[in-house]
C-alpha cells in the first residue's frame, strides 16, 4: 500500500485563521480535523470538512485537550473515562459535519499533549480505542508507543505515522514543543527517504530509531507547509515508484 501524507487542519477559531488549509487540501491524502477543544469552532469545522470533501481527502477526527489558550499542548491529569468522553464528544461533533457532506469518518488521531499522554499510558489509550472501536475506524499514531500496542490488544485498526517537522527523543517518542520550528523541505524529504529505504530515523541525540509507518504527517501552521508536503511527496515517489 502506498504511503500517504496527512496534515492537521481546521485549527483556526472565529475570525482567526491559521495554517494553509486551502492549498494543503490539494496536496494531502488525509486530513486530521480539529474538533473544537484545542482549536476550531462550528464554522471552521464546516469549512474544513467541505474543503476535504471537494478535494477527495479522507477525514479523521483530531481531538485535543480542552485548552484553547495552550493549543492543546499542555498535559492534563485525566483518567480513562475522561479521555474517552472528551474524544467521543469531539468525534461526535465532527461526524455531524461529515454527514452533511456524505463523508465517512476515516480515523481518529489525538492531538498534541493528548497524543503523548495516550502514547505513554495504556489505560488512557484504551479510552481512545473504545471510541475508535465504536465507530469502526483506525487510530493514527506512533508505532513504538501504546498507540499501537493497545490497538493490537483491542482489535482496533492502526496506521503508523512518521513526523518530518517534530524531533524524536532517544526513546522514540515525539518531543512536543509549544511552538515548533518550521521544517526544512529538503531535510523533510531526506528523513522520509531514509525511513522508507533504510527503516530508521534519527533522534535528537543521534540515536538511530527503527521506524515503520504508512503515513507521513506534516503540520499545517508553518507558512512553508505546502512546500514541505511537495518535498515529502517527491521523496515517497522516488522510493515507491522509482520516479
Amino acid at each position: 500500500m502506498a504511503t500517504t501524507v496527512n496534515a492537521d487542519v481546521g485549527e483556526g477559531i472565529g475570525l482567526h485563521q491559521f495554517g494553509n488549509d486551502e492549498e494543503l487540501m490539494t496536496l494531502i491524502d488525509v486530513a486530521n480535523v480539529a474538533c473544537g477543544f484545542h482549536a476550531s469552532d462550528p464554522q471552521v469545522m464546516e469549512k474544513t470538512v467541505r474543503l476535504a470533501s471537494d478535494n477527495g481527502v479522507a477525514v479523521g477526527a483530531h481531538p485535543g485537550l480542552p485548552d484553547i489558550a495552550g493549543f492543546g499542548r499542555r498535559a492534563m491529569t485525566l483518567n480513562r473515562d475522561e479521555v474517552e468522553n472528551l474524544v467521543r464528544y469531539q468525534v461526535g461533533a465532527l461526524t455531524g459535519f461529515l454527514k452533511k457532506y456524505g463523508t465517512e469518518l476515516n480515523h481518529i488521531k489525538p492531538h498534541g499533549a493528548l497524543y503523548g499522554m495516550v502514547g505513554r499510558d495504556p489505560e488512557l489509550m484504551r479510552g481512545v480505542a473504545r471510541v475508535a472501536s465504536d465507530y469502526g475506524v483506525a487510530v493514527l499514531g506512533l508505532a513504538n508507543t501504546e498507540h499501537r500496542r493497545i490497538c493490537e490488544e483491542t482489535g482496533v485498526p492502526f496506521i503508523a505515522e512518521i513526523y518530518v517537522d517534530l524531533n524524536y527523543a532517544p526513546d522514540g517518542t515525539l518531543i512536543i514543543e509549544r511552538s515548533p520550528a518550521p521544517a526544512d523541505p529538503a531535510a523533510a524529504a531526506d528523513r522520509v527517504r531514509t525511513a522508507l529505504s533504510e527503516g530508521w530515523t534519527e533522534a535528537v541525540d543521534g540515536t538511530r530509531l527503527p521506524v515503520t509507518f504508512g503515513s507521513v504527517c506534516v503540520h499545517s501552521d508553518p507558512a512553508n507547509a505546502p512546500d514541505v508536503v511537495r518535498a515529502v511527496r517527491s521523496a515517497i515517489d522516488d522510493i515507491e515508484h522509482g520516479q
